[in-house]
């Protein structure tokens, strides 16, 4: 089976060296050509665009930054959905905003072609082990056809919907939570320091006693453990809470948490922390606010 996969970023990478680990023929692009030299020295072949990326493949996968990103590759000059042909099926594993998300849906029904919506949760490092959570919303027949090509990457696969938009809404509140639940650790580590606690022995401590989860653990540790490069930015995660909160105010909800929550990661990036780690710098940021 071959897969065109675009979009080479750290996760894109990983998952896309794990599909070429799996056995499956890869035609792979990315706007820096660079990225797509590891892949080539593992049987890759190397597309000189979005469109030729998806020449004689059973499946195109795309791994993109942001909406922006999507309307440059899929609808711009030699873009993928004018090269897709009906019966064609493109799985969508970017995170983006519920909006594209439904004008991808149309558009794609529009021409005959199969969307699958299948946004992933999990860092580059999870990715790279094949134990992504990935959700999926789309038709069960196009649901069935991408499942063989998501397993590889993924321990669990939870489809949420026949609506691709119900994926991609899942997904960008799963990333509110994981923004809320750092924002409540750091404050709570900030407290903890202030009291003379370590912070490690405190998560530890409330961790055991109220949650048992390996996610409040792992998150506390790389927060009092910084890793060398970042998984993922304040400015990744500044791009999801502002989705969520267009599609929350689409859909007439509203979350004061997540409107403060913006005003912080703005600040963030106002100071120049846009490139720190995500979890790393919302506990920064929790101490530059706690400090008197």
């Amino acid at each position: 089976m071959r897969i065109g996969f675009l979009g080479l970023g750290k996760m894109g990478m990983a998952m896309a060296l794990r599909l070429v680990a799996a056995g499956y023929e890869l035609s792979v692009w990315n706007r820096s050509e660079g990225r797509t030299k590891p892949l080539i020295r593992e049987g890759a072949i190397a597309a000189a665009t979005p469109a030729e990326a998806e020449l004689g493949a059973d499946a195109v996968i795309t791994m993109l930054f942001d909406d922006a990103a999507h309307e440059e590759v899929l609808f711009g000059a030699n873009g993928l959905l004018d090269a897709l042909s009906p019966g064609a099926l493109h799985i969508s594993c970017s995170t983006i905003s519920v909006a594209l998300s439904e004008r991808l849906t149309e558009e794609h029904a529009k021409r005959g072609i199969d969307f699958v919506a299948a946004p992933v949760f999990g860092r580059p490092n999870v990715a790279e082990e094949g134990k992504l959570w990935i959700v999926v919303g789309g038709g069960e027949s196009a649901v069935a056809k991408a499942r063989p090509v998501l397993e590889p990457l993924s321990r669990g696969i939870s489809v949420v919907g026949k609506e691709p938009r119900q994926a991609h809404a899942v997904k960008l509140a799963g990333n509110f939570l994981i923004s809320a639940m750092i924002h409540s650790l750091s404050e709570s580590f900030v407290f903890a320091e202030g009291q003379g606690i370590e912070p490690e022995t405190f998560a530890e401590t409330v961790n055991s006693a109220l949650f048992q989860s390996p996610f409040f653990a792992a998150y506390a540790k790389l927060m009092l453990h910084p890793p060398e490069h970042p998984g993922g930015t304040i400015d990744l995660g500044a791009k999801d809470l502002s989705l969520f909160r267009a599609a929350a105010a689409n859909g007439k909800t509203q979350s004061s948490l997540a409107d403060s929550m913006a005003k912080i990661f703005a600040e963030a990036q106002t100071i120049g922390m846009g490139k720190e780690d995500w979890a790393v710098g919302q506990y920064k940021m929790a101490k530059r606010r706690g400090a008197v």
